[in-house]
């Protein structure tokens, strides 16, 4: 049997939401306020993923565990591939000067680049761009 994926939703546990709500919509995206409130907003990363950004008490009526505190352990990496090295450093500069922080060095192997910050709440986002076909040539040359 196959299963065929139509949305992915990444759950993230924010503190504030109007201070969520306007970084990601200055970072360009988008919501979709059928499943916003005042609980929770939902961040339109494309058409097929979406980042809910939920308040602590209402995160944890969706799990028994413990909730990790993301300035301190790192519970997932999120990764976006994006269309070019420019559009990476431009979003990643963007990010910066909206109180994001850096999580790592950037790193630039010729054929790939990426950066990655940590969000207002502390979440890893990886901004990566990749020349696929000199990825190829490299790692599997005929």
């Amino acid at each position: 049997m196959k299963t065929e994926i139509s949305q992915v939703f990444l759950n993230l546990k924010v503190q504030d939401l109007d201070r969520s709500r306007n970084f990601f919509s200055s970072l360009g995206f988008s919501f979709d306020e059928r499943f916003s409130g005042e609980l929770a907003i939902c961040v339109n990363i494309n058409h097929t993923v979406k980042a809910m950004l939920l308040v602590e008490n209402h995160f944890k009526n969706f799990t028994s565990k413990n909730l990790a505190d993301a300035h301190q352990v790192t519970e997932v990496l999120i990764s976006l591939g994006l269309n070019s090295k420019q559009e990476v450093i431009d979003f990643y500069n963007l990010a910066i000067s909206l109180g994001a922080t850096e999580a790592a060095p950037f790193q630039d192997h010729g054929f790939m680049y990426g950066r990655s910050f940590h969000d207002l709440d502390g979440h890893i986002w990886e901004l990566g761009w990749m020349d696929l076909e000199a990825f190829m040539k490299i790692n599997h040359p005929s």
